[in-house]
C-alpha cells in the first residue's frame, strides 16, 4: 500500500473520523493512493496511527463521494475515473450550471459581483505560479463557480449544485494537473465574468456550457491515456 501520513494542516479539533477522512481523501485526489487500489482497514490504522473504527467510518464517508467504491469479496478499493462516471457528472452539472449562470444575470448584487471578481482574480493568481498547490488551486476553482451559484439567490439550486461539488472535486483536481491550460482556464473565467456583469444571460449560460466541455475533453483525453498505460 502506498505510504499514508497524517495531515498536519488539517484542524485537530475535528472528530478523529473526520481527520482521517479528509487524510484519505486528499490522499486520494492527489494520486497517493491510486485508482483501483484496496484500503486495508488494519494497515490503514497502523499507518495513521488510529484505530479501525474511525477508519472504518471514513471509508463510508469516501464510498459517499464517489471516490471509494465496495467490492464483494476484495473490501474497499479507491474508485477508478471512468468515462461513464465523467460524462454523468459533466451533463448534470452542465446543465445545472448554465440555469445559475442565467439566473445570476438578473439577480447578483453588486455586493455578488465584487465576489466573484475576487475569486476569479485569486484563482488567476495561484494559476499563474508554477509551483501552485493543486489543493489550492482547485479550491480557487470551487470558489469562483461558487460565486455565481450564490448569486442566484435559488437555496435549492445551490443546494444541488453544492451536492454534485464533491462528486465533480476529483475530475477538477485531474483538470488542473496539465498547467497547459491554466492560462485558458483564466481567460474563460474572466469572459464568463464579462457576461454575468452586463447581464447578459444568453451569452454566460453559453460560456458555462462551453467550459465544462472544454474541461470534459482534457480530462477524456487523460483517461485514455491512463488506460493506455494499463
Amino acid at each position: 500500500m502506498t505510504a499514508v501520513s497524517r495531515d498536519n494542516e488539517i484542524d485537530e479539533f475535528l472528530p478523529l473520523r473526520e481527520v482521517v477522512f479528509l487524510t484519505l481523501r486528499k490522499a486520494i485526489l492527489k494520486g497517493e493512493l491510486q485508482p483501483g487500489e484496496r484500503l486495508m482497514e488494519i494497515a490503514l490504522a497502523n499507518r495513521l496511527g488510529v484505530s479501525r473504527t474511525p477508519v472504518r467510518e471514513a471509508i463510508r464517508m469516501l464510498e459517499h463521494e464517489g471516490l471509494v467504491v465496495m467490492k464483494p469479496r476484495r473490501g474497499a478499493q479507491v474508485a477508478k475515473i471512468t468515462e461513464q462516471e465523467l460524462n454523468d457528472v459533466l451533463e448534470v452539472r452542465k446543465s445545472l450550471e448554465m440555469l445559475a449562470a442565467s439566473k445570476a444575470c438578473e439577480r447578483m448584487t453588486e455586493e455578488d459581483m465584487t465576489a466573484m471578481r475576487d475569486a476569479a482574480e485569486e484563482f488567476r493568481k495561484l494559476a499563474l505560479d508554477p509551483g501552485c498547490d493543486l489543493t489550492a488551486l482547485t479550491e480557487a476553482d470551487v470558489a469562483f463557480h461558487d460565486t455565481i451559484y450564490s448569486g442566484t439567490g435559488n437555496r435549492r439550486l445551490i443546494q444541488i449544485l453544492e451536492n454534485l461539488r464533491e462528486q465533480m472535486y476529483r475530475f477538477r483536481f485531474e483538470y488542473m494537473k496539465d498547467a497547459s491550460i491554466r492560462e485558458s482556464l483564466i481567460s474563460e473565467h474572466e469572459e464568463i465574468m464579462r457576461a454575468v456583469a452586463a447581464r447578459d444571460s444568453e451569452l454566460a449560460a453559453e460560456l458555462i456550457g462551453d467550459h465544462i466541455d472544454n474541461q470534459q475533453k482534457v480530462i477524456h483525453a487523460g483517461i485514455a491515456s491512463m488506460e493506455g498505460e494499463i
